[in-house]
């Protein structure tokens, strides 16, 4: 299931405009700032999705009968990028467990790349909820060999992926590639069109970049 967030008129989309605005992308801290938002925005969406048990809880007056998480997600995040979103995440979850993963690209000299998965840090996902993070859906490799590689720590129930913008091609790739069909993917905006060099237009830019720095 596809979710685009930016076909229904709410704040959620100054937040998109904010985040592709080059003059506001020059204030860093805005810029991480607004992708956490997204983040919390996408986690109260999920949140509808997951399942309540209803528990009585002890007011200064009586007893309410309130609705509790039967159990919390897993929050992951291809870094560095999705960091500011997995803090959005973490915001509203903020009990749940949290697995981190490093991938990159390693380009060649023809301009083409390849994904690197470098590192894997995760609880245990049987059963569980999974909310991958990552601000970029280009090509979609890297989300699909991030979840390929943390499989090994288990087999979620149901996987959640989270993206500020999105590119066509690379929300289909995820589709045809994505080792299970229990995944919903959350998108701020899907753009038309990928470069060959797999920049989404008009995108952007590079998350990682204008949240952290240039890298070298």
């Amino acid at each position: 299931m596809i979710q685009n967030l930016s076909l229904q008129h709410s704040i959620f989309n100054q937040f998109v405009a904010e985040l592709r605005d080059t003059s506001i992308q020059k204030d860093k801290m805005r810029f991480r700032r607004n992708l956490e938002r997204m983040g919390e925005i996408m986690s109260y969406e999920i949140s509808k999705k997951l399942s309540y048990e209803t528990k009585e809880t002890q007011t200064p007056l009586g007893i309410a009968q309130t609705s509790h998480l039967v159990a919390q997600p897993v929050i992951a995040t291809i870094l560095r990028a999705g960091l500011p979103m997995h803090i959005g995440v973490l915001n509203y979850f903020d009990q749940a467990e949290n697995a981190f993963i490093s991938a990159y690209r390693k380009h060649h000299k023809d301009n083409s790349f390849d994904i690197h998965v470098e590192y894997v840090s995760s609880p245990h996902l049987d059963g569980k909820t999974l909310i991958l993070c990552d601000p970029m859906i280009a090509t979609g490799s890297s989300i699909v060999l991030a979840y390929k590689a943390i499989l090994e720590k288990g087999t979620p129930e149901h996987t959640h992926i989270i993206s500020a913008i999105s590119s066509q091609q690379g929300v289909d790739f995820v589709k045809a590639n994505l080792p299970t069909k229990d995944f919903t993917i959350w998108c701020g905006a899907i753009d038309e069109e990928l470069t060959s060099h797999s920049y989404i237009v008009p995108g952007l830019g590079d998350a990682g970049d204008l949240a952290y720095g240039v890298k070298i």
